[in-house]
């Protein structure tokens, strides 16, 4: 099993990692504290407190930078938060083994971004009326691009479901479904890359805040553990707040599909030997 210490040191590598592909931290770290023998719902619990300090810690970059959407996060957030309690009440009452099926499978959701490795962001030519007169749209300066990017969102009630699912998800798996999320906001909703990365961020710290509430109660949270999560995370997505604008949309991309291929088979790995 980890040590503090060892905990600690990987936390900083997951915030960084998780700040700057939207997944938000627990997607990565919970495999690895699974592999190592951390029981597993002790995982997802855990999990769920690297999530929110991962987004403390980037989100507040990237609202400053003006990467993050605060509308939109704030409109999808009543989605993924009621998804996300009713996914962490379910995770208290079901077999482990059936999660790390399930944690595998709906990583797997993450591919359907695979066509978009070599795309450049293009705005959506329309807009849906809810989302028009919601004002769900925005601007940012692209540093790598060295250019404004204007964008306007479409498509917000059937993103609002997809964002619901990824509550769900998020709540069981303590993983802040920041894959699925950024894919329901790149083809779905029709965001650019950097403000779904950066606006997933912000919103997995609220859901992950709803879960977290559904955990402590059902006596999960193992404050060993947590402690050194916390501030791990925390440092690494600072630095991932700063990196974040300074990489190419290419480059953010293949980084997503390689963490999400090597987390994919830990899981179905654990899943298997744990039958």
């Amino acid at each position: 099993m980890l040590d503090m210490v060892s905990l600690g040191l990987i936390s900083v590598l997951v915030g960084l990692l998780g700040s700057l592909t939207g997944l938000g931290g627990g997607s990565i770290l919970i495999p690895i504290m699974a592999i190592s023998g951390i029981p597993l719902k002790e995982a997802i619990a855990a999990g769920m407190i690297s999530i929110i300090a991962t987004s403390s810690g980037s989100a507040a970059t990237f609202v400053k930078e003006r990467i993050s959407n605060v509308k939109i996060a704030f409109f999808l957030e009543m989605f993924t938060i009621s998804g996300a309690i009713i996914g962490a009440t379910i995770t208290s009452v079901v077999s482990p083994v059936y999660l790390y099926f399930f944690f595998a499978a709906f990583l797997l959701t993450s591919f359907l971004r695979v066509h978009e490795l070599g795309r450049e962001f293009v705005q959506s030519p329309v807009q849906d009326g809810v989302s028009r007169w919601l004002g769900l749209s925005g601007c940012y300066f692209d540093t790598a691009r060295n250019q404004a990017v204007s964008y306007r969102v479409t498509n917000s009630l059937l993103g609002g479901l997809g964002m619901f699912i990824a509550g769900l998800a998020a709540g069981m798996l303590g993983i802040g479904a920041g894959a699925f999320k950024v894919t329901v906001q790149d083809n779905i909703l029709k965001m650019p890359p950097k403000v779904s990365s950066a606006t997933s961020n912000l919103i997995i710290g609220m859901t992950a805040l709803a879960a977290t509430s559904v955990y402590l109660f059902s006596g999960f949270l193992n404050l060993t553990i947590i402690a050194p999560i916390a501030v791990g995370t925390t440092i690494g997505s600072f630095a991932g707040g700063r990196l974040l604008n300074k990489l190419s949309d290419k480059a953010l991309r293949i980084l997503f599909f390689i963490i999400i291929t090597v987390l994919i088979i830990q899981m179905l790995y654990k899943g298997i030997t744990a039958i």
